[in-house]
């Protein structure tokens, strides 16, 4: 990855997709002094983007940077420089760390240490609960004043309705979202895998997808009853899905998202109890990741999120019953989605900038980013036809945990674009985009 600055810039040739303004067309981008201007000068920095997609940034709102307290597993640094690779311009981190993200301080410390990695920039999304315990709400405006762009006890859900209920008119108040991980332990009762004929052939806990679907159903009763903002976190169920459908059908403000391993891999890729196939929620049923792609194509699901979650190799070696849940996926996230999604036939590339731009902005109660004269220069570079192979060992994140590796994908950011900062990356033996420049 290669970092410059530049006072101006003409990005050429490019096909430009703008949801903002339905734009999709081949057109030039000048970029001069950090903002898109109308031309540039002569001696301007030249990209020439014909085989490339130019669009607004992308946002990935549900990652985890491990900071503070598990640098081991990852850092704000490596994290967001990951990010970039991946060609994300904003990522909001999850607050389970340690200490947990609930107090001003820990949201300041989080942003500083994003600003001085200066790879992307970083909303911390706080904790509803103090140290995520679920007992007592956390003070929303503080933490929002310090920058919080959500709240969410993401790792564990909010199973107090009373506690939930006033979360939710604490975060009408400060018009912020909750981002809820729908779970009642109860029901999901320690599973590891999906509740079905894997986990019972590998003598494995099920997870029953009940206990995501019953906070679903719960959480949107409240929102609607208080007027608040709700977004389901990784969503991964087609009964789930069809809630929030429904839900959206009655003008309740809930949103939600949807990982690329829930839209390509079932629970059969647990077959071999390989630790790295281990998530949560788990990998589920074909029916489940087809309602999830139907949910993408409806509006149901309003964006693609990677829920990048690392681990170390000695954490995931202790086999599928111990090893903790989670893949890295800020730098396959692109190349999935698109196998998903525009591989299949079923979608094309203006959905997938919709899917990874506007619509985790507008999620957050953010304007969505833009191509226009004026505007903040905040671009991602795709090359669409890029074919490429995933080796976790290439990763900028410190953790290789994924069960794509050797995997082909089709399509990869090749470089983004914040202000006068271009950060152009590239694999091994591939000719561009140095050859571009």
């Amino acid at each position: 990855m290669n970092r410059t600055q530049h006072n101006a810039m003409w990005i050429r040739g490019g096909t430009v997709i703008d949801p903002r303004r339905s734009r999709v067309e081949v057109a030039d981008v000048a970029i001069v002094d950090g903002l898109i201007a109308e031309t540039a000068p002569d001696d301007a920095q030249a990209i020439d983007a014909s085989n490339f997609i130019v669009c607004p940034g992308l946002m990935d709102i549900h990652v985890h940077l491990r900071e503070p307290g598990q640098s081991h597993k990852e850092t704000i640094a490596t994290g967001t420089a990951a990010a970039a690779a991946g060609g994300f311009t904003f990522v909001a981190c999850m607050p389970n760390t340690q200490p947990v993200l609930d107090t001003p301080r820990q949201i300041r410390w989080v942003i500083e240490q994003a600003t001085q990695a200066g790879h992307c920039a970083v909303g911390p999304i706080a904790a509803i609960t103090q140290g995520r315990a679920g007992r007592e709400l956390t003070d929303f405006a503080a933490l929002r004043e310090a920058g919080a762009v959500a709240f969410s006890d993401d790792g564990t859900g909010v199973e107090d309705d009373a506690l939930m209920r006033s979360a939710f008119e604490r975060a009408r108040d400060v018009d912020a979202v909750l981002i809820q991980h729908c779970e009642y332990e109860a029901i999901s009762a320690a599973g590891v895998m999906h509740q079905g004929e894997v986990s019972e052939r590998l003598g494995l806990p099920g997870l029953d997808p009940r206990s995501e679907e019953a906070m679903i159903e719960r959480d949107i009763n409240l929102c609607q009853e208080t007027g608040g903002r709700y977004h389901v976190a990784h969503i991964s169920t087609a009964v789930g899905v069809e809630l929030v459908r429904r839900a959206k059908s009655e003008g309740v403000r809930v949103t939600a998202e949807v990982c690329p391993h829930h839209l390509i891999l079932t629970d059969d890729a647990c077959a071999q109890a390989d630790p790295n196939t281990k998530m949560h929620p788990p990998l589920r049923s074909a029916l489940d990741v087809h309602a999830c792609r139907e949910g993408l194509l409806d509006g149901t699901i309003d964006c693609i999120v990677t829920d990048h979650a690392p681990h170390t190799e000695n954490e995931k070696a202790v086999g599928f019953l111990k090893a903790p849940p989670g893949i890295v996926g800020l730098e396959t996230a692109v190349g999935l989605a698109a196998h998903a999604m525009v591989e299949t036939g079923i979608a094309g590339w203006p959905h997938m900038i919709v899917w990874l731009s506007s619509g985790p902005a507008t999620v957050l109660g953010q304007t969505p980013g833009g191509i226009e004269v004026g505007s903040q220069a905040n671009l991602t570079l795709i090359d669409p036809t890029l074919r490429w192979t995933v080796d976790p060992t290439q990763f900028l994140t410190k953790s290789q945990n994924t069960p794509f590796s050797g995997w082909e994908l089709t399509g990869r950011s090749v470089g983004t674009i914040r202000g006068r900062n271009l950060t152009l990356c590239t694999l091994k033996n591939a000719p561009y985009p140095d050859d571009k420049t």
